[in-house]
C-alpha cells in the first residue's frame, strides 16, 4: 500500500475568479460537470474572468484527478472523482473541486489511481472525512490526502487493471447511448400519433386532468410510526428507481396494521396509477405496477388515479412532457420549489380516443422489452467494486477485489 500524497501530494486548491463579461474567459470545470461514473460533462460549462498570474500548474492535463471538495448530501457523500481526458492547458477547475496529479506517472498509472479513488468513493470511504458548514457538505481533503491508501501493483497489473474497466466502462456508456435512443423512439412515436404534447399541433378536444381524473397525495405518516419491516413506505428516491426499472433497498416501513386503517378509510394507490416527484427531482412518474401493498410519502408525491378513460401509459408520456414545460414556465431562470396538485389539475390533457391510446401503449410495450434485453447488459458496471480492505473504508470491503464479479488482483 501507498498513501495518496506519496502518489499525487497535496490536493490543488482551484480558482473561480469574476464574472466573465467579455466572453473570452477561462472555461472552469464545477461540480455540475461531474458525473457519477467518473466523466466529465463538458454540457454548461462557465467561462470566468481569472488572472493568469501563478496558474499555469493548474491548467487541466491528460490523466489529472478532479476531486468533489463541496457538496453531495445526506443521500450522496461528497468526494466523488473524475478523470479528466480533455483537451490539455485550456480547462481549469473551481473552488469547490481540488486537483489530484499523479507525480510520477512511470510508476503510478493515473487511470489506475482514479479507478481506486472512484472505488473508494463508491464503497463510502469518503464519509469517514466529511464535515458541514451552512448546509454543505464538505470533504477534508488533507486528512483525505493523508491517509488513503492505493495498492501498489507492478504497473503491468495496473494497465491490465485499466484496460479491463476500460472495456466494461465503454460497452456500459454504449448500451446506455442505447437505451437513450430507445427512449427517444418513443418520444417521436408519440408526436407522431398525436402531435406536438405542448402545442396541440392536431387539434385535438382538452380537458383538465382535474376534471378527468382524481388527483391527491397521501394521508400524513410521522417519524414515529416507521418501523424497521412491515409494509414498504416509498418517497420520490424509490419512485425515481422504480421508474428505471432498477431494484430498490427500501429503507423505511410502517405496521401493516397502519397501512390497512389508511386503506380502509383513505385507499392506497392500485395497479395503473401514476406516482409523480412532487419536490426534489420533480416529474419523475412511475405508473404503479405492484403486487405486494405499499404506501407512500405526502408532499414528497402525487397520484393521479387510473381510469377507464385513459391508459397509463399514454398519460404518463403525456404528462413527462407537459410537467416538463411546467418547470420551464415556472422556473423563470431561477429555482422552482415543487410540482403542486394544483398545477397537475389545471394541465391540459388531449382528449384522444382510448383505441389510439392503446395503440402507442402496445408500441411502448415493444420498445421496453428491448430496454430490457439492453438494460440487463448494462446492469453489471463496472463501478459496483469494492476496493478497499484498510481502516477508511466506511463500508465492508473485501481485499483485492476492484470489480464485483470479474476482476482479483494482489
Amino acid at each position: 500500500m501507498a498513501k495518496l500524497l506519496e502518489i499525487t501530494g497535496k490536493a490543488i486548491s482551484g480558482e473561480w475568479g469574476q464574472d466573465d463579461d467579455t466572453g473570452t474567459g477561462i472555461p472552469v470545470l464545477r461540480t455540475t460537470n461531474f458525473t457519477n461514473e467518473g466523466f466529465v460533462n463538458y454540457k454548461n460549462v462557465v467561462t470566468r474572468s481569472i488572472s493568469k498570474k501563478n496558474i499555469a500548474e493548474k491548467y487541466l492535463r491528460h490523466g489529472d484527478v478532479i476531486i468533489e471538495k463541496s457538496g453531495g448530501s445526506d443521500k450522496q457523500p461528497v468526494g466523488r472523482v473524475i478523470f479528466f481526458e480533455g483537451e490539455e492547458n485550456k480547462y481549469l477547475f473551481n473552488n469547490f473541486t481540488g486537483l489530484l496529479r499523479v507525480q510520477n506517472p512511470e510508476e503510478w498509472l493515473p487511470k489506475y489511481v482514479f479507478y481506486a479513488l472512484y472505488a473508494y468513493y463508491r464503497n463510502g470511504g469518503t464519509r469517514a472525512f466529511e464535515n458541514r458548514t451552512t448546509g454543505l457538505h464538505n470533504l477534508q481533503v488533507d486528512n483525505y490526502v493523508k491517509s488513503v491508501d492505493i495498492p501498489k501493483l507492478s504497473y503491468r497489473k495496473q494497465q491490465h487493471i485499466c484496460e479491463t474497466l476500460d472495456h466494461v466502462r465503454a460497452a456500459v456508456a454504449y448500451r446506455e447511448q442505447q437505451l437513450t435512443k430507445l427512449d427517444e423512439l418513443v418520444k417521436a412515436r408519440f408526436v407522431e400519433m398525436f402531435g406536438d404534447p405542448i402545442s396541440n399541433t392536431k387539434r385535438w378536444d382538452v380537458i383538465e386532468l382535474g376534471n378527468l381524473t382524481g388527483i391527491g397525495s397521501s394521508k400524513r405518516i410521522f417519524e414515529k410510526e416507521y418501523v424497521s419491516e412491515g409494509i414498504p413506505f416509498y418517497r420520490t428516491k424509490e419512485i425515481v428507481e422504480l421508474s428505471k426499472g432498477n431494484p430498490i433497498s427500501t429503507e423505511l416501513y410502517i405496521t401493516e396494521k397502519r397501512f390497512l386503517e389508511i386503506k380502509e378509510q383513505y385507499g392506497v394507490p392500485q395497479k395503473g396509477d401514476l406516482l409523480i416527484s412532487a419536490v426534489g427531482t420533480i416529474g419523475v412518474i412511475w405508473i404503479v405496477d405492484e403486487k405486494n401493498d405499499f404506501y407512500f410519502k405526502d408532499g414528497n408525491l402525487i397520484r393521479v388515479d387510473s381510469s377507464d378513460r385513459f391508459n397509463s401509459t399514454y398519460m404518463k408520456t403525456l404528462l413527462e412532457s407537459l410537467i416538463a414545460e411546467y418547470k420551464k414556465q415556472m422556473s423563470s431562470g431561477t429555482a422552482y420549489s415543487a410540482l403542486t396538485i394544483s398545477g397537475l389539475m389545471k394541465m391540459k390533457i388531449y382528449e384522444v380516443p382510448l383505441p389510439l391510446q392503446n395503440q402507442f401503449a402496445a408500441f411502448v410495450a415493444e420498445v421496453d422489452k428491448s430496454k430490457l434485453f439492453v438494460g440487463s447488459a448494462a446492469a453489471h458496471k463496472p463501478f459496483d467494486i469494492g476496493f478497499f480492505s484498510q481502516k477508511h473504508c466506511a463500508t465492508p470491503c473485501k481485499r483485492g477485489i476492484i470489480s464485483s464479479k470479474h476482476m482479483i488482483f494482489h
